[in-house]
């Protein structure tokens, strides 16, 4: 175990938060249109 801290730890462990924070989004964005896009089809039959 090392005992000092390298920065690139940090940089790498932010880099891995952002990237799966902004795929989290893109997901959650994607499922919300396709949700929002089942419910006009079925409002546009009425």
């Amino acid at each position: 175990m090392r005992e000092n801290l390298d920065q690139w730890d940090y940089v790498i462990a932010c880099y891995i938060i952002g990237i799966v924070m902004t795929l989290g989004l893109v997901g959650w964005s994607w499922i919300s249109m396709k949700r929002e896009e089942k419910r006009r089809a079925e409002a546009r039959r009425k």
